[in-house]
């Protein structure tokens, strides 16, 4: 029996060194160590043995088995090597082309804008000031002179929560009173700060307007600051954004938390104020609401309004965006689009 072990190991090795490649190196590992090859035979024998014999030749066949397995790695380990060898010879892998590039994401056209607005009014003094979503009712509201039932509040329609005086800001503005309160020191340091945010609106989601958009809020807060001081400093902004010779106009308007208040408008960059579609051919394009901050407000956020004044505005990127490049629906700004996004 012995002897028929010998036979079998010189002749699995001799057959195991000719598989060239991983079929033959399959077919051979079924032949001789599978469930029914050659060893499996082997083994099977074992019950016609005298009884004395037995374990030496399963231990024998056992030792055989280690043995033409260890080779049979080996040998898969070396077709592998030469597989990879002979690829790289043959010139399926061409070691000197370049790499591919990896697609790199662009800026969202609204945050270039942001990001453009904040540039600007960093180099005019103003800090970034982050402000939160969820806001409560009397900040968003009542802290900036809009008490319950008044008007103005028909102006913004509400996300309102499951807890009691907690909303989803309507508008950024409520970031003015914190603002005022930690950076204000009890109302005796000066602050200019811009207040960049999403804001939220219960509103039907047209072409014209959605549910959720971003704004930006300015506020400054010092001794003996004028109306005039806003109105520089808005000219200022629109000539860093469209140019220096843009034309800006002022118009009287109401906000509750500003006293007086005004819209900002800029002639059209489109049409250099002759009138086109843009502009709806008046020639102009609003791009701010503002106005001294009311009394009221000041008094919230740690003021005392005979000493301290100030101004504030407010501006929406996501129509000044529209407005630049013609854009006709809104919700493209939150469709996910690539082949809209990738024009920026």
């Amino acid at each position: 029996m012995s002897d028929q072990i010998k036979q079998l190991e010189q002749e699995a090795l001799s057959a195991l060194e000719s598989a060239r490649d991983a079929d033959s190196l399959q077919q051979w590992k079924t032949r001789y160590l599978g469930s029914k090859g050659a060893l499996r035979g082997l083994l099977g024998q074992i019950g016609s043995l005298p009884k004395e014999e037995r374990g030496s030749f399963g231990q024998a066949v056992n030792t055989l088995k280690e043995s033409l397995t260890a080779a049979y790695d080996d040998r898969e380990e070396t077709l592998r090597a030469q597989a990879i060898a002979r690829d790289l010879e043959e010139g399926q892998i061409d070691v000197t082309l370049p790499g591919r590039s990896r697609g790199v994401g662009g800026l969202h056209p609204v945050t270039q804008l942001h990001r453009q607005f904040m540039d600007i009014w960093a180099d005019m003094g103003f800090q970034v000031f982050r402000s939160r979503d969820v806001e409560e009712d009397d900040i968003n509201f009542s802290m900036l002179n809009i008490p319950p039932h008044h008007p103005a509040r028909d102006m913004q329609d509400t996300f309102y929560t499951d807890e009691d005086g907690v909303i989803l800001r309507t508008h950024t503005s409520p970031g003015q009173i914190h603002a005022m309160r930690e950076l204000g020191e009890d109302g005796n340091k000066a602050i200019r700060v811009i207040l960049p945010g999403m804001v939220y609106r219960s509103e039907q989601i047209t072409a014209r307007s959605e549910a959720q958009f971003t704004q930006i809020e300015g506020l400054a807060i010092g001794r003996n600051i004028r109306m005039s001081d806003l109105k520089g400093t808005i000219t200022a902004f629109a000539r860093r954004l469209y140019g220096e010779n843009v034309k800006v106009r002022y118009r009287a308007s109401y906000f509750p938390f500003t006293e007086p208040s005004m819209e900002v408008d800029v002639e059209c960059f489109l049409c250099g104020g002759k009138g086109c579609r843009v502009c709806k051919y008046a020639g102009w394009l609003e791009i701010a609401g503002s106005g001294m901050v009311h009394p009221n407000v000041l008094r919230n956020g740690g003021y005392d309004p005979s000493q301290w004044s100030g101004f504030a505005f407010g501006m929406g990127p996501e129509r000044m965006v529209m407005l630049k490049h013609n854009i006709q629906d809104i919700r493209n700004f939150w469709s996910n689009d690539l082949r809209f996004l990738e024009q920026f």
